[in-house]
């Protein structure tokens, strides 16, 4: 009876065990990370933090500062400086006139060095000024460890970044429904005259269910390295090797294990109320106060009853008050780690009222 006891507990061991562990990827990158696009939340790390050459990955970055500061429509005029650039091209010619469209389809499928070169010099002016906005941008979105010297990564010293600045990156770009757009895209023909078609290099759009970008790049410095993002039932994750052999069956591993073991939930929603602020001197004697933002979170299964909120909201507020105006802030914890953060609002515009209204309000008081 003893024995089957023991044998019992053995089988539940090993059950809890490989539940636990058996999704784990194991992978080859030199360094790796999963993270979710809405949140920013790692649900899966290697090596995140090790400064590695990334290739052609280089380009996110220059379509995100592209996408911000220029116009589609934009007519580009090349120059002979973005013409017979090394490695990949959609083989650009002096004088040529191509859209910003066009040269950002051709840098992020094609992965056209010239493009690159190409949008740099016309969004920067030239392309010394270019590289300063993609490091100052790169440092405004908590990007670090990373470090540009050109603008479609071709081997070079100084040029590196890490997989967790690579993600935030990434992130940052996701934002805009352009870039979004252009990653997804598989095949893309240009208005020119010849090398018009682009085709998307990344295969995570043909073999991985949900997928949806977002750039490959290789060099032999820098090995493999991918950046694949998927999207299923409303969650987009965003995984990323550098320097790996099997870059893309490391990646749909990577995205396998969170869609396997994380599910969205909304934590608080945007315009949803919070508190009443009082409010001084002002036409209403309490403001309602609202969160800004739309929280959603991948979660385990057992992680849900573990999140904790907190809300750091003043005891008064003096009037005039603007609709919108920050009042607070709203964190969502787990485990003591703090996941996110937005900013509370008010609700309504308060106006400040007169000086003889205050005194008619004290003595009605």
């Amino acid at each position: 009876m003893v024995i089957k006891k023991v044998i019992a507990i053995v089988l539940i061991l090993v059950f809890i065990s490989s539940y636990s562990f058996a999704t784990v990827p194991e992978i080859k990158a030199e360094s790796a990370i999963l993270m979710d696009a809405k949140s920013g939340r790692i649900l899966y790390s290697f090596n995140p933090h090790e400064k590695l050459p990334m290739a052609s990955t280089t380009k996110i970055m220059t379509a995100l500062i592209a996408i911000e500061e220029g116009d589609m429509e934009d007519i580009v005029e090349i120059g002979k400086e973005s013409v017979g650039i090394e490695g990949s091209s959609i083989y650009l010619y002096e004088n040529e006139k191509i859209s910003l469209k066009d040269l950002l389809y051709g840098l992020m499928l094609r992965s056209g060095n010239d493009a690159s070169v190409a949008i740099g010099n016309y969004i920067g002016g030239d392309l010394k000024k270019f590289i300063n906005m993609m490091n100052d941008k790169a440092k405004d979105i908590g990007a670090i460890n990373t470090s540009f010297v050109n603008p479609n990564g071709l081997d070079a010293e100084n040029h590196y970044t890490t997989a967790y600045d690579l993600a935030l990156i990434t992130r940052e770009a996701l934002k805009h429904e352009k870039f979004k757009e252009i990653v997804k895209t598989k095949i893309y023909i240009a208005n020119r005259d010849k090398n018009n078609y682009f085709y998307n290099k990344n295969k995570t759009l043909w073999q991985y269910e949900g997928g949806d970008g977002v750039k490959i790049g290789y060099t032999k410095r820098s090995g493999r390295c991918l950046v694949s993002s998927a999207t299923r039932e409303g969650m987009q994750i965003i995984a990323i090797v550098l320097n790996d052999g099997d870059w893309f069956n490391d990646c749909y591993k990577m995205l396998d294990y969170g869609f396997e073991n994380y599910s969205s939930h909304i934590i608080y929603d945007i315009g949803q109320f919070v508190s009443n602020v009082k409010v001084i001197n002002g036409e209403l004697d309490f403001l309602p106060v609202v969160v800004d933002d739309l929280c959603v979170l991948p979660l385990k299964e057992n992680e849900k009853e573990k999140i904790k909120i907190s809300t750091k909201l003043p005891d008064e507020i003096q009037a005039p008050i603007k609709i919108g105006d920050k009042i607070g802030k709203i964190s969502v914890y787990l485990d003591g780690e703090l996941l996110y953060t937005s900013n509370l609002i008010s609700k309504y515009e308060v106006k400040e009222i007169s000086y003889f209204k205050r005194i008619l309000k004290s003595l009605k008081n």
